[in-house]
């Protein structure tokens, strides 16, 4: 009978997934409409699809787990600064702009922002390599998470899992674009809200409660990490720094993340952007602040974890030691919740991997016009090929990780080369009109370079930067400071053409009264 319950919500779910994919098929005949669902989307398919590709079960699974052990309750300052920091600000900052010149630059994919906003198809081309290099080990990453959990639910195979959900994913993906996309993640957020606070109320009840459960926090200590008492309950845990460092860049990097920033394309209106920014803030508040603040608490499950041969404990192992008594209706809502986390963000990172490739790497190199359905059918077969090639590599990983163990660290890395490539060059390519195509460039090979390094060469940095987390967070940082240095020392591109881009934001629309008193 339990078995049951969990198969029966599986097909539930996975049935609704496929049939919005179908329903959606019709906003998906154009470009314009596959990519960007026609730029109509509302705020609660806006911000639900900002949430739900932030938010995956790498957060849930092995974020919250890691820095959960490491934090303890101070991890929840991580899913703070994603709500304030990675949602909030992101909105006010990026939301508005972004619609406004990337429609009238006519650009549909970040890197299409790049090439017109600084008349560079060179540039539009290096971008899309970056977003192609980095996506494909990130989108693999997304699978990790659901191998412990199915393994504890299901009397299935790991890979069997893997090709479900790829092919299942693809499969909306494909047939509704952005548009099915949107709708699914919806959907697959009220499951996260109300998943998460089920779960954070059940796993604290295991152990007396929240009193109860922050009084046997506190009595831990570690002598490796701390020697102050209860420092695992404290305020800001036993390395503040390093958790500063993990703030910024799961929080900070979202700004440069392409499957990020171009959900700002699609929105609809004015109104849609407020609504977005408060519904996404208390999105983020919620699933964020869970699942880190429930990640907080592992050290009291330190006894049913996995270790690994140094002693050190097996941090995805972690959250799935504290569900593992659960009732199993409660697992199965887990499971969804994870597999809901993980396909929202798979169907966004492809839907921007085969968009980028074709719109800005294969059609550039054609020497006739690309036809609309020729761009819409290599699209297509791309998602196929990106969804097949991400699932590949986390079978293998899972099957062997010892002999491929540097794609795991490349995952770690995507997220920091795509936020340190993009973040400085896109935001001053919004407010500031003296930045230089060079500056881009610079600051494209400064991160990507540099994180490769990590990956292969850590050894040659200081300590605190061999940390992919925290060489992300520099990477993030220092292009603030290099793009406008570099900005500075180099020819500043043509006044008239900048005046021309920069037009969009001087353009005069009609408001009422209640958003502008007017003129007396």
């Amino acid at each position: 009978m339990d078995m049951f319950i969990k198969i029966a919500m599986l097909v539930v779910f996975f049935g609704v997934m496929i049939g919005v994919g179908v329903y959606c098929k019709r906003h998906a005949t154009d470009v314009n409409g596959f990519v960007l669902g026609g730029r109509n989307v509302g705020p609660w398919l806006t911000a639900f699809a900002y949430g739900t590709s932030y938010f995956s079960a790498v957060i849930f699974v092995g974020y919250a787990g890691q820095f959960g052990w490491k934090y303890g309750v101070a991890a929840t300052w991580i899913g703070i600064a994603n709500a304030f920091l990675g949602s909030l600000l992101a909105w006010v900052v990026l939301g508005r702009r972004t619609r406004v010149m990337t429609r009238h630059l006519d650009s549909a994919t970040m890197p299409q922002f790049f090439g017109e906003r600084f008349e560079s198809k060179s540039l539009k081309i290096f971008a899309s390599v970056i977003i192609f290099i980095f996506l494909i080990p990130y989108t693999a990453s997304l699978y990790n998470g659901l191998s412990r959990l199915f393994e504890m639910a299901f009397p299935v195979p790991y890979w069997a899992c893997v090709v479900a959900m790829a092919v299942l994913t693809g499969i909306y993906v494909i047939a509704g674009g952005y548009m099915a996309t949107a709708i699914n993640d919806f959907i697959q957020g009220i499951i996260m809200l109300a998943g998460i606070v089920a779960v954070v109320v059940a796993v604290l009840n295991t152990h007396g409660g929240f009193i109860g459960s922050l009084n046997g926090l506190a009595e831990i200590n570690d002598a490796a990490v701390s020697k102050t008492p209860g420092i695992f309950a404290s305020f800001f845990g036993p390395d503040p720094l390093g958790l500063l460092g993990v703030m910024i860049l799961t929080s900070l990097g979202t700004w440069g993340l392409p499957q990020m920033v171009q959900k700002f394309y699609a929105i609809k209106s004015e109104k849609s952007i407020s609504k977005g920014t408060v519904i996404s803030t208390v999105f983020a508040t919620v699933v964020a602040g869970g699942c880190y603040f429930l990640g907080g608490f592992g050290r009291l499950f330190s006894g049913d974890i996995t270790y690994l041969p140094d002693g050190s404990p097996s941090f995805d192992s972690i959250v799935p030691a504290m569900l593992r008594q659960l009732p199993t209706l409660l697992i199965a809502v887990v499971i969804i919740l994870v597999l809901s986390a993980s396909m929202s963000t798979l169907s966004s990172l492809v839907l921007t991997s085969s968009s980028t490739l074709t719109l800005d790497f294969i059609a550039p190199l054609k020497k006739k016009e690309m036809k609309e359905k020729s761009q819409l059918l290599i699209m297509r077969l791309l998602i196929v090929v990106f969804v097949a090639i991400s699932a590949v590599i986390a079978i293998l990983q899972y099957q062997n990780p010892a002999s491929i163990g540097f794609i795991a660290q490349l995952m770690g890395i995507s997220w920091g080369a795509l936020a340190g490539a993009f973040l400085a060059p896109f935001l001053y390519g919004l407010y500031w009109k003296r930045v230089t195509k060079a500056a881009c460039f610079v600051n494209f090979v400064f991160s990507s370079v540099f994180m490769a390094l990590v990956v292969f060469c850590g050894k040659i940095f200081p300590k605190i930067l061999q940390s992919p987390i925290n060489a992300g967070a520099f990477c993030m940082l220092f292009g603030m400071i290099l793009v406008p240095v570099v900005s500075l020392i180099t020819k500043a591109p043509e006044k008239n053409k900048v005046e021309k881009i920069f037009a969009c934001y001087d353009q005069k629309v009609v408001v009422s009264a209640k958003d502008s008193i007017g003129q007396e």
